[in-house]
């Protein structure tokens, strides 16, 4: 099977923005792997609106897979460390332990799939991961995957912190 597995964030997005570029790749399932989906700060990307959108605006089908979210636990401390290579290496260290994506029933779904979070980009952000995970797992059943990152025309990619030593210049 050939599929296409984007991933997409509606921060720094209008909503115009986020659905064209999903219309414009062709997706026709939104896979939601936010803990929180309903936090204030969501805008239209809040549940339930979101589904409903998705529905109306570009005929996207929406599902929420929890099981790839982040434990509020990990989140909460790597908003607290920025330290993105521990971050990483935990997340991914939970995701063995539960099983996925073997554990996920994903057969049935569409083979023009985004997944969804916040982050503008997916340079820090577990999609990334989840979507590396994903594709090898499908690749192994022989399926052809390409992983394409939908991000605005004004994303810049996060640059590499530095940290200062001794006094500012």
């Amino acid at each position: 099977m050939q599929r296409l597995l984007c991933t997409i964030g509606f921060t720094g997005k209008t909503a115009e923005e986020f659905f064209t570029l999903l219309s414009n790749a062709g997706v026709q399932q939104v896979i939601d792997i936010r803990q929180n989906r309903s936090g204030q700060l969501s805008g239209f990307s809040k549940h339930p609106d979101l589904s409903f959108f998705l529905k109306k605006i570009a005929g996207i089908e929406y599902l929420h897979e929890p099981l790839f979210a982040p434990a509020p636990e990990l989140l909460k401390t790597y908003r607290r460390t920025k330290d993105w290579p521990a971050y990483e290496t935990e997340f991914l260290a939970a995701m063995k332990e539960r099983d996925v994506p073997a554990s996920v029933e994903t057969s049935s779904w569409s083979s023009r799939i985004s997944l969804l979070c916040s982050e503008p980009g997916p340079e820090k952000c577990h999609r990334r991961l989840v979507a590396d995970l994903l594709a090898a797992f499908w690749r192994e059943q022989g399926d052809a995957v390409e992983i394409r990152h939908l991000v605005s025309p004004r994303h810049k990619p996060a640059k590499p912190r530095r940290k200062s030593i001794g006094a500012a210049p």
